[in-house]
């Protein structure tokens, strides 16, 4: 299935299906998906064992233009219905009338606050009946993953949290992309390696921390919107 690929790299695609292919029989399994160059290894990883996974992507209204269209893209090339979450438009209209539209810039609360809105309260609603949800998460993506584990407990939202990239370096990300043909956002072409909202992301420069285009302005270990901060308890290495 993945012969064209390194053969390192296959058993590591191949131990990244395994790891919730037990889950996704059972059902009610799901991949959280930023359109990044990671979730769409995982849309590969996913449609190429046959799993009954189902996707989802939050739209915050503040997307780059291009992570918007890779939406529809990705689903006509893995033949995926991937639902769309959107914030609750009076919260999105209450946070700018009060604080501005940019307010993210002013201090770390603000941009919490923002986060909390556009994606953390969309994301309780796409979890909502679900057994557990797969991330794209890595271990050399920042400070903060770095005991990152491939499964997990969310306790936030009572259910299996699954990391299969957790060990896998932006390399491996990019050859797997490379060899399978997998579509990716055009702005990893021009710098950005994690992208989010079009204001709190910027491309990189060589050799700086793959998060160091994310939420620039604040500090390293704060450099996190919600989603991935909440107490998990491991359930594997």
């Amino acid at each position: 299935m993945l012969a064209e690929l390194a053969p390192a790299l296959e058993r590591s695609a191949s131990l990244a299906a395994a790891l919730f292919r037990g889950p996704a029989a059972e059902g009610r399994l799901a991949l959280a998906s930023s359109m990044s160059a990671e979730d769409m290894v995982l849309m590969d990883i996913i449609t190429a064992a046959a799993l009954p996974v189902t996707v989802f992507t939050l739209d915050t209204g503040r997307l780059h233009t291009e992570t918007v269209e890779l939406i529809s893209r990705a689903q006509a090339h893995f033949g995926l219905n991937i639902e769309v979450y959107r914030p609750d438009p009076s919260a999105v209209e209450d946070y700018v009338g009060r604080n501005g539209a940019n307010a993210f810039y002013e201090s770390t609360g603000l941009r919490k606050t923002c986060c909390g809105i556009r994606k953390v309260e969309p994301l309780r609603r796409a979890l909502a009946g679900k057994s557990g949800w797969i991330t794209g998460q890595r271990r050399d993506q920042s400070a903060t993953r770095t005991d990152l584990k491939s499964r997990e407990f969310d306790v936030a939202h009572g259910i299996e949290k699954f990391n299969p990239l957790a060990d896998w370096s932006w390399q491996d990300v990019l050859e797997y992309a490379a060899a399978r043909n997998v579509p990716l956002n055009p702005l990893h072409a021009r710098g950005y390696v994690s992208i989010g909202c079009e204001p709190c992301t910027r491309a990189i420069r060589p050799g700086e921390d793959p998060r160091a285009g994310r939420w620039w302005w604040e500090n390293s270990d704060s450099k996190e919107c919600g989603l991935h901060v909440a107490p998990f308890v491991a359930a594997g290495a």
